[in-house]
């Protein structure tokens, strides 16, 4: 198995994530996604949401004390320039080499930083491939980076699915490929008539 500094993996998928956004249509902001409940636009505020609160929480805030600070629209008149400017921030959060031993301070209790990096690799990865599927871009993803999220998510797959983050694993052919393997995994058949994955996932 391949290694990778989290930061950069996350990078990456946040980079390959913001080539998508670039791509949205003024009429494609409304469309469905794969994510149930959330169209094109409510998907991108979703990982600006992240991109923000990353510095935040990083800096040793916990989310109870950012309360209500990055509620309401995010997105604006522009969208994608909100975009560009939250994952920059949050790449920048990430640059100091102690950021991975820090602790973060979630709602449901603190985490190493690199766990949290973690986490908003894998998010930001699979729904990658979400906004991709909504806009009718390619939907292929990085190989390498699905091979750093399969091995992460191989732990991690069972607390989603019993906290309801993600959906029923689909059936999938026992050729498939690693990114469809993935997917599945996530609660993603390929499809985007099979929503999946509940809110937020």
């Amino acid at each position: 198995m391949m290694t990778m500094d989290i930061r950069e993996a996350y990078r990456r998928a946040l980079d390959h994530f913001g080539v998508y956004v670039h791509q949205v249509k003024a009429d494609q902001w409304r469309l469905p996604t794969p994510c149930a409940d959330w169209n094109v636009r409510t998907l991108v505020e979703h990982l600006v949401g992240e991109s923000l609160w990353a510095p935040e929480l990083l800096a040793g805030r916990s989310a109870g004390e950012l309360g209500d600070l990055l509620d309401g629209d995010l997105l604006g008149d522009d969208p994608v320039k909100a975009f560009d400017v939250a994952a920059a921030a949050a790449v920048r959060a990430m640059e100091p080499d102690d950021v991975p031993t820090r602790t973060v301070r979630l709602p449901f209790g603190d985490i190493p930083g690199e766990e949290y990096i973690t986490e908003l690799f894998a998010d930001t990865l699979i729904h990658t491939w979400d906004l991709a599927t909504a806009i009718g871009g390619d939907d292929r993803l990085d190989p390498e980076l699905v091979e750093v999220c399969t091995a992460w998510f191989a732990g991690a797959e069972e607390s989603y699915r019993q906290a309801g983050v993600i959906g029923d694993r689909p059936l999938s052919p026992d050729h498939a490929d690693a990114q469809t393997r993935l997917l599945a995994a996530w609660g993603r058949s390929g499809r985007l008539e099979d929503e999946g994955a509940p809110e937020g996932a």
